[in-house]
């Protein structure tokens, strides 16, 4: 049985409209050093499966997409569909990510394309967690 994507109706994929919000707490993180550095104690959202946050602006080269996975792993991708440039979110259930607009196209914890329309796969992040805080390297 197929595991179900993100549920959005015909005019959110349209326009392109992702699940994953920024983080409640814009001070939860920063970007330096080629690092975005986020405290885990202020990103609540992160602290469930499938919990994610999209870090953007500060001075980021990149979106960033950034979750809790179902592999109770941390992980970070570009948050940017290979296809038509939309956002990103982690599927409920299941060890991937799928695109928010039309084209639903998917890919795995690797960055691998799993689904649709896309050619290219996306491209993903260390993530490493020391004393409270995630560190995901850009560069």
């Amino acid at each position: 049985m197929a595991t179900p994507g993100v549920k959005r109706n015909i005019f959110q994929r349209i326009l392109g409209i992702c699940a994953t919000r920024p983080p409640a707490d814009e001070g939860c993180w920063k970007y330096e050093d080629g690092k975005a550095i986020v405290t885990i104690s202020g990103a609540p959202e992160l602290s469930r499966e499938n919990g994610a946050i999209r870090l953007e602006g500060k001075g980021m080269p990149r979106r960033v997409l950034v979750f809790r996975g179902i592999d109770g792993r941390y992980h970070a991708f570009g948050n940017r569909c290979a296809h038509m440039g939309r956002r990103l979110d982690p599927v409920p259930g299941a060890e991937r990510v799928e695109c928010c607009s039309i084209g639903v196209s998917s890919y795995d914890y690797g960055g691998k394309i799993v689904s649709g329309m896309v050619k290219e796969n996306v491209p993903t992040f260390p993530v490493t967690e020391e004393e409270g805080k995630l560190s995901i390297a850009l560069e």
